[in-house]
């Protein structure tokens, strides 16, 4: 195998990579922070399930990696020939070592602890000692693994508020993650949502793989009203969708919503305050948890739904 190092502007980077990959095919391509570990590092974050906001840093480094020596050399001569790559620049052009990439790969996903007893587990890891209840979860192409602070905070509530839900909704589901884990805690009908139909079989998949029945389908199957309502999107669809996710919490329920950053707080309450009152639960690394329990006595907006 061998490897070309590429110093790239930012306007360039989305162009170069495209190249690289769908013109002179590359095995892989990968984007850096060429300031990495200097005073000049750069953030760059997206909100989950999105694209970063940028395709690359302010001083890029794409690396790609070819299966021969002349492969990686036609590639550098071809792009340093065009007239638009003003700019880059090749930092090295060197073989690397063979490698177990699917190992490698799989080193990088750890087992993630929610609470002591509860973890996820990637199916190439044996379970914790003390993990009681485990789900079996792979990286795939839905959102939801367990890595990212709004997943994890919504199965800390799910663990810390576990009881035999009747029904539960899980509202834009991605891998199903949530409904499983509301399954191991108890949920008996579980109906899982996504407008996504690849996240809909990913979900039935890992439903399957972890031994777990709820139903999985596109969002008009949710019917009627839910003691629990989980929904871990982001902050712009949850207000648009705040009267029908109200409408679906039954009375005593619970409405559970993840994907909000710190600053849109207010946004949500602003927008539930018709129908249910939010209050944050749970916060990590700048995301929220935020909650709203419907009164027992209450009537929801959703009664008399078929």
């Amino acid at each position: 195998m061998h490897e070309l190092v590429l110093r790239v502007p930012e306007a360039l980077v989305e162009a170069v990579s495209e190249v690289l990959s769908d013109e002179l095919e590359a095995l892989s391509v990968s984007v850096e922070d060429a300031d990495a570990g200097t005073a000049d590092e750069q953030a760059l974050f997206g909100e989950p399930g999105m694209p970063a906001p940028r395709a690359g840093w302010q001083h890029s480094t794409v690396t790609a990696l070819f299966e021969t020596d002349a492969a990686a050399t036609e590639a550098a001569t071809l792009l340093l020939a065009q007239d638009w790559a003003e700019g880059l620049a090749v930092a090295a052009l060197r073989e690397v070592a063979e490698q177990d990439w699917v190992r490698l790969t799989q080193s990088q996903f750890a087992p993630v602890e929610i609470t002591p007893e509860f973890w996820i587990v990637p199916s190439w890891h044996e379970a914790p000692a003390g993990a009681r209840r485990v789900i079996r979860l792979d990286p795939g192409l839905a959102f939801g693994t367990g890595t990212h602070p709004t997943t994890r905070m919504c199965l800390r509530w799910i663990a810390g508020h576990a009881r035999p839900w009747p029904r539960v909704l899980d509202y834009g589901c991605g891998s199903g993650i949530l409904a499983i884990g509301a399954a191991l805690h108890g949920a008996q009908a579980i109906d899982a949502v996504d407008i996504d139909e690849a996240a809909v079989t990913s979900t039935q998949a890992n439903a399957a793989a972890n031994g777990v029945t709820l139903k999985a389908a596109l969002p008009e199957a949710a019917r009627g009203e839910y003691p629990l309502v989980l929904a871990n999107i982001l902050a712009t669809p949850l207000k648009l969708l705040a009267p029908l996710l109200a409408g679906h919490v039954a009375a005593g329920g619970d409405l559970v919503l993840a994907g909000i950053l710190e600053r849109q707080a207010e946004e949500l309450k602003a927008a539930y305050a018709p129908w249910l009152a939010l209050e944050v639960s749970d916060s990590e690394d700048g995301w929220i948890l935020m909650t709203a329990r419907r009164s027992a006595a209450a009537q929801s907006p959703a009664a008399g739904m078929a």
